[in-house]
């Protein structure tokens, strides 16, 4: 969501800040604005704008010829107060000679701003943020120090946040975690801050994961890092393998089909190093054969985009391995008290799915699976992120930084760990033969391949998407492993396209949904010829007697739908499990170009965040 850009240095920080803020731009945001520390005059500078970065580089040409070694920087994405210039940040206390930038949610700034307003405090915003800064002033003002005031306004608040400040008198920047990321990057004389490890890579790969309840303390040669307590903590510097190229559209007209096509080179990376030349597996999964074999239940935990990649390892771990499962969303999990029902978690798995692994309804039902002693596995793309620290064990998915805001390559990333996965637990519990191991492990090398056969038909899709991007409506329907890819195709078009689009399981149409089919509603059938293809034949039949249209997509070796259907759209065959893999493909196309024709800016979707940091 919001994106904090910070830096202190020997160079003129605006252009840095800029730059940061560039590079966190597809997280989503309404307002950005910056503040530096003005040498020559002895105050802080502002400058803060509603909409894009290239409004507030136009404002601030005139800093960038500053003297300024030290400023901070945000983009905002509206939680509390409207999209207004005053409401973007930094925000100020009344003498001006403190400046804040937040991420997160001060869930009780309205008891604190009663409290600061009854001392004299004037706000100039609508936002919880302001708050800190007043707090921060009201400590200062009682003769407590700067550092002091800072902690003494942290241990006040409740909820999550980032936060990053300056404060005129001082050459340092302070900075503060719980709940919300926040990474610090170590230079040569020069320090940075950002909340995605994205803005750092061009100027360092030598980093800090803040972990909640530390503040650090950032001058041009050191960071000091402490607990609110103020006891000094030794941090962990981490040396980022990551390559800031991989922000770059390499020639593509945006990050989304960057991303789409990048597919068959992400799916072999999540392989890589997983399967050896003898097909053993090579997980290093903190879990012993003896602790699997104990397993009596699997919880899938995600949001979005990962929660129907939850729904695919449900059917999966089920069908392979044996285990009963539940794929629940983070954001209700967390509140429905579901493991108070169960007299044994010791048998219990927590299987947590997130793209940035920062996703706050997803950490806190992780934190509540932790906190009945359930054993955790987290499913993650992200280096360094929370969820990926605070899991009992874990994968990466290797997908390189995914910019846009809908998910794509990061799917089927996480597809193809949960398939190693339900494998590694059948062998564990003996519920498949070898034989078919090895088969699967055969085929799913073939996948990359397989899925560059469909991209080459992008322009087959284009001309499908050319016919039906007017309709407001579509539905999505499929049966077994691609019941989630109907909700996932549902979900894309949706997210870029703004198309109204609802993904059901294909018999359910019929108790519902049909009542909505005409003319102008396409159904999306995920229909490769498998074992549940007569049953989606039958399906389709019932849209087609209602003079539906119907998009089919199926394996190539069923050429006999052309009678059935008004578009087919044809795929390699693979075994069924691996099917998902190759039947998303053209759906995220299809969005894709239905939103391109109807003049949507797919990196950045309006209302969306790629990044969800807040309840």
């Amino acid at each position: 969501m919001c994106g904090i850009v910070g830096y202190i240095g020997y160079r003129n920080a605006v252009p840095i800040l800029l730059q940061g803020l560039k590079r966190v731009d597809y997280r989503g945001y309404d307002s950005c604005g910056l503040a530096i520390i003005d040498n020559k005059k002895e105050k802080i500078r502002v400058k803060k704008v509603i909409g894009r970065i290239e409004k507030l580089k136009k404002n601030v040409r005139w800093l960038k010829n500053s003297d300024s070694t030290i400023g901070i920087a945000h983009t905002r994405w509206a939680t509390h107060g409207r999209v207004t210039e005053k409401n973007a940040h930094p925000h100020f206390s009344c003498d001006g000679k403190i400046a804040v930038v937040h991420n997160g949610i001060i869930e009780n700034y309205s008891e604190l701003k009663i409290l600061l307003e009854r001392e004299g405090h004037k706000f100039s915003s609508e936002t919880d943020t302001e708050i800190m800064a007043h707090l921060i002033e009201k400590f200062l003002l009682k003769g407590f120090d700067i550092e002091e005031s800072f902690i003494r306004a942290l241990k006040l608040i409740e909820g999550a946040y980032a936060f990053a400040m300056i404060y005129l008198p001082e050459k340092k920047i302070f900075v503060a975690k719980r709940g919300s990321p926040i990474v610090l990057g170590i230079g040569k004389k020069e320090m940075f801050i950002a909340s995605d490890v994205s803005v750092i890579l061009p100027n360092t790969k030598k980093c800090i994961f803040m972990k909640d309840n530390e503040l650090a303390i950032l001058s041009i040669n050191r960071i000091c890092v402490k607990n609110l307590d103020k006891l000094e903590i030794i941090p962990e510097i981490v040396d980022l393998k990551l390559k800031a190229d991989e922000i770059s559209r390499k020639g593509f007209p945006n990050f989304m089909l960057k991303e789409i096509f990048e597919q068959p080179l992400t799916i072999s990376r999540a392989l890589k190093g997983r399967i050896n030349k003898i097909k053993k597996f090579d997980l290093k999964l903190n879990l012993s054969r003896k602790e699997i074999k104990k397993i009596k239940k699997i919880i899938f935990i995600g949001c979005g985009t990962s929660w129907h990649a939850g729904v695919f390892g449900k059917y999966l771990f089920e069908d392979i391995a044996g285990i009963p499962c539940q794929a629940e969303y983070a954001s209700e999990f967390r509140y429905n008290n579901s493991l108070k029902s169960y007299s044994n978690r010791d048998d219990m798995l927590a299987i947590v799915l997130s793209q940035s692994g920062e996703t706050a309804d997803t950490l806190a039902a992780l934190r509540e699976l932790k906190k009945y002693g359930v054993k955790t596995i987290g499913l993650i793309n992200a280096v360094g992120s929370t969820i990926s620290r605070e899991v009992d064990s874990g994968f990466y998915l290797h997908s390189g930084i995914e910019v846009g805001v809908a998910s794509t390559k990061t799917f089927t990333s996480h597809l193809v760990i949960l398939i190693l996965l339900s494998l590694y637990f059948a062998l564990s519990r003996r519920t498949i033969e070898k034989k078919k191991v090895d088969k699967i492990l055969r085929e799913i090398k073939k996948i990359p391949v397989k899925i560059e056969e469909i991209l080459k038909q992008d322009n087959k899709i284009r001309e499908i998407a050319i016919k039906y991007f007017k309709n407001d409506n579509a539905l999505y329907l499929g049966r077994g492993y691609n019941y989630p890819i109907a909700l996932e195709g549902a979900l894309k078009l949706k997210e870029i396209s703004y198309v109204h689009a609802e993904g059901y399981p294909a018999a359910e149409m019929k108790h519902g949904p049909i009542a909505l089919i005409d003319k102008n509603m396409p159904s999306i059938f995920i229909a490769p010829k498998d074992r549940l293809y007569g049953k989606i034949l039958s399906n389709i039949k019932e849209i087609k007697c209602r003079h539906g249209k119907v998009i089919a997509i199926t394996t190539k070796d069923n050429k006999k739908i052309l009678n059935e259907v008004d578009e087919a759209i044809f795929i390699p065959k693979t075994i069924e499990p691996l099917m998902p893999l190759l039947t998303v493909i053209p759906t995220q196309l299809l969005a894709y170009h239905i939103a391109i024709m109807r003049g949507c800016d797919v990196d950045k979707p309006r209302n969306l965040a790629k990044s969800v940091t807040v309840e």
